[in-house]
Order: structure tokens, then sequence, then C-alpha cells
């Protein structure tokens, strides 16, 4: 099939040789009168215009969807808007669309625009050698945690060369943070890289002098020097931006795909895992303009990186605390529960950025999400438990009982038990069995005992010891039936002379 360039070509040697009428050019050539005329005016055919108002019928389903992800935009956190690439992957993933990515961007766009939303960004491209370099960066977004919008900062070390990426979140961007991130990212990338670019952090330069010279904190510096890497400071401002825009497009990138639309999660723990599977997940993509995927890249990284040390590096801070008459630690003006047995006596607490663990004669007592701020309660259920088989009473209204359902930890069927328990013995009995199904879980873990507490009432066993009997039922193993096949050879092991009946038959003939 000839192009268009090449009708054009035929037509003007026709018009040429033989002078044919541009009717009969039109007829020949199968085209109409205005492409004959087009071809005699120039050899090269003209552009054609973009059809307007397609009605592009595949997307015409969702495009008031699309608006309303977009009008709700107005009101998200700047930094957390929809990019035409994720309307389109919640396009698909949500709604099931068979649509083409193209016709979302051209609609996005336009919409963005007539929004008044500002489009359009210029980045400069760079190259970097495998295994040499690192950037890191801190960032902002907003979630839902527990049903409260909160801030949080994102942490993000990317290499330079691979374009493979750590993110975590903290609800602080302290210098504790700072460090103890450092070090699961080294863990999560498996080696050091030589070099780390930064920007001006306080926790990491105490003073900016002229130039690139920086007066370092002693911690970063300890860091530093535990790890063996050398360290690169940006130049204050949107310059020192642009110089490490690796990283602060890795960090957008981040909040955009894995953080749109504002999730609601139950904790920083639940966040912090969605965070690392997404991380795990980019692996497989491929920056645009780069033959091969990150993971691609990254195993040619990899290798290159400097060891790990044999010990990771320690941010953690330490305290000493009592344990007061609610078996609860006072640590940073927050306190934090431990087993009841150890009140009165003082435990050693390890202070980390996203933890407070506890230890008691070189053993680990209790671990707690650290909270910020001051006066704040964190409360486990477990350590009360014995307390609450001497005083049942306690239970219903206790702080870590309330913190249990909060944190989602205390499942519904639990309160049907409860209910159904204080029906048949009244409150006081009933709070007494529920102590008793709460100790089953140190023994076989909460979902096992959540089945039970399940099956107990789906049968009508409304008992305390019905659950306790359903829960140990799985660690029993079923009864193994012996084959029949050699009963014979099994039974001579045990042969015994004929039963003699003489003495009976005497005792039956003879007097009484």
């Amino acid at each position: 099939m000839e192009s268009r360039v090449e009708q054009f070509e035929q037509i003007r040697r026709d018009r040429d040789r033989e002078g044919v009428s541009i009717r009969g050019l039109a007829a020949r050539h199968g085209v109409h009168r205005r492409t004959v005329k087009q071809a005699l005016e120039s050899p090269v055919p003209p552009v054609k215009r973009a059809p307007a108002g397609r009605p592009a019928p595949k997307l015409g389903a969702y495009r008031a969807v699309i608006d309303g992800w977009l009008l709700a935009d107005r009101i998200a956190p700047r930094k957390q808007r929809h990019t035409a690439k994720r309307i389109h992957q919640r396009l698909v993933d949500e709604h099931g669309a068979d649509v083409a990515e193209s016709s979302v961007r051209q609609h996005v766009r336009l919409r963005k625009r007539e929004l008044g939303f500002a489009v359009g960004e210029v980045f400069i491209p760079q190259e970097h050698a495998p295994g040499a370099e690192a950037e890191v960066d801190w960032g902002q977004a907003e979630v839902v945690l527990g049903g409260v919008a909160t801030t949080v900062h994102l942490f993000v070390m990317r290499a330079s060369f691979s374009g493979a990426a750590f993110c975590q979140a903290s609800l602080v961007e302290s210098q504790q943070a700072f460090l103890e991130l450092h070090v699961q990212a080294f863990e999560w990338f498996g080696g050091v890289f030589p070099q780390i670019r930064f920007d001006n952090l306080k926790s990491a330069v105490k003073k900016v002098l002229k130039g690139r010279r920086r007066v370092e904190s002693d911690r970063f510096v300890a860091l530093r020097s535990h790890y063996l890497f050398a360290s690169e400071f940006m130049t204050p401002g949107l310059e020192g931006a642009h110089q490490k825009g690796g990283v602060e497009g890795e960090v957008g990138r981040h909040r955009r795909n894995h953080l749109v639309p504002v999730p609601q999660l139950a904790g920083l723990s639940e966040l912090n895992r969605m965070l690392l599977a997404g991380c795990e997940s980019d692996l497989g993509r491929r920056i645009d303009g780069r033959p091969v995927t990150i993971r691609d890249a990254w195993q040619v990284e990899r290798p290159l990186l400097l060891a790990l040390p044999v010990d990771p590096f320690d941010a953690c801070e330490s305290a000493a605390p009592r344990v007061d008459a609610k078996s609860l630690v006072t640590v940073r003006q927050n306190r934090y529960s431990v087993p009841v047995k150890l009140a009165g006596l003082k435990v050693s607490a390890r202070i980390g950025a996203r933890e407070i663990v506890v230890n008691h004669g070189g053993v680990e007592v209790a671990r707690h999400e650290r909270l910020h701020g001051r006066s704040g309660t964190s409360a486990q259920l477990d350590h009360y438990l014995e307390l609450l088989a001497r005083k049942p009473g306690g239970l219903e209204h206790s702080v870590a009982l309330s913190q249990e359902r909060d944190r989602g930890r205390w499942p519904g069927c639990f309160d049907e038990l409860w209910a159904a328990l204080t029906d048949r013995y009244g409150r006081s009995d009933a709070a007494g069995q529920m102590i008793d199904v709460l100790l089953l879980c140190r023994d076989h873990g909460p979902d096992r005992v959540a089945l039970a507490v399940r099956g107990a009432l789906t049968a009508g066993a409304i008992d305390g010891r019905a659950v306790a009997v359903l829960a140990r039922r799985a660690d029993t193993p079923p009864a193994v039936i012996t084959a029949l096949s050699d009963l014979p050879s099994r039974l001579a092991a045990h042969e015994r002379p004929a039963p003699d009946l003489t003495d009976y038959d005497q005792l039956l003939g003879g007097t009484r």
C-alpha cells in the first residue's frame, strides 16, 4: 500500500506527463478533488488537524468520576493531589476501566487547566556511576492515623544510579529519627553508599559556613564514622534542591503514588508497612528514558556498595525509670505500661524515635510505639491480666481496654461473648470469665482465641471454659488409627493358656 507522499508523487507525475485534468486525476487515484489540488500545490501532504471534540466513548462513563477526584484535590494537601497516571491507575484498579492512559492524560490536562491547577514542570536529566552515591531528604504528607488527621515526615534515601528508593514515615523530624532511619535504610539496601548528599538539615548540620563548609553535629559524625560514608551538603535554598533533584522528585512521587487518596490507617506501623511494600513494588517500574527496570539496574549497583558493619549503629537513648503503682513508667514526659509484677521496681528503657523498649534483668518486658508531646499514656491490656484476675471489675473501664479497642486489637466477637456471659452469669462473673479468655491469648495467640470465641457463640456454648476447650483443641493432634491387618501378629506377642473352667463346673454341680 503506497504512502500518502507516494500518492502525491504519482498525481504530480500524471499531471506533468499526461496533462490529466483534476477530475480525471481524482477518478484515477480514487481521491477527492481537494486532495488532487493539495498534491499539485505541494509534494508534501499537509499535516492532519487533530480532531476536535472527539467523544472518547470508553472514557465517557468515567468523566464524572475523574472530575470528582480533581475537585476533591482542591481541599487535599497540595503535594498529595492526583496525577493523570494515578487517576488512570485508580480507574483500572477500582473501576475495572478499559481506557487508554493517553485519553485520561488528555482529559486531566484539560480539566486541570480549567480548574486552575498549575501544570507542567521541567527537570534536568543527570547520570551517575553505579554504587557511588545516594541522596537523602525529608518530606511531609497528610494521613489519617487512628481516625485523626496527622502530618507525618517522610524520610527518603534514593540510589542515584538505579533509582531504588527507601521511604519510611516518622511522627517527628528529629535527629534521633534521622539517625535511626539511616540505619534502617542501610539494612534495606544491604550495604552503604560511599557518598551521600544532604540538604543542610539541622539533624546533621549545626552551622552553615561559607561555601560547602559545615559544622556537623557530633551524633551525625558518629553515624558517618560507624558506616564510613562521605557526606556532601548542598547549597542552601532552591538552588541546593536542584542539586539533588532525584530524591526531591522521589519524595513527591511516593506521596502521589502511595498516599493518594489520603490513606486512613490504624497507626504509624501500618503506614510504614504500606510504604515499605511500595518501595518493593517500585523496583519493578522503569524510569522514563532508561532501557531497564529499577530492579535490573539495582542488581548491577548492589554488589558495589560498602559492606555493612557487624553491628548496626545504636541511635537509642536510655533511661532508668521506676514503675509506679499503676504499673506505668514515665519516659520523656509520657507514661508506658509494664507487667504489674514489676510495680515499685526500677527498669531500664531504650528510647528510640519510634519505639520505647523496656527491659528488666536483661529481658524485654514491654515494647510501645513512642508517644510525642506530653502527659500521654500507652497501656497494653496483657500487662494487667494478673491483677484483673483478682479485680475483674476493673476491666470494663480500664485505660488498657479502651486503647485496645482504639488500636483495633479487640475483636467484636469478644464483646458478643461478654454480653452473653453477663446475661447468664452477671457482671462480676462475666468479667472474670473474660479475663480467663484473655489469658488464653498468651498460649494460643489472639487469632486462635478469637476463632474459638466465634465457635463457642455459634454452638451456643456461652462459657469461658468452652472457649478454652475449643482453643486447646487445635493443639491436640488427631487420633492415630492403627491398621488392623497385622492384628494376629501383635496378639501372638501376648499369648496366654486357654482358661480352665473345671472349678466353675464343679461349683455349678456341687452343693451350696
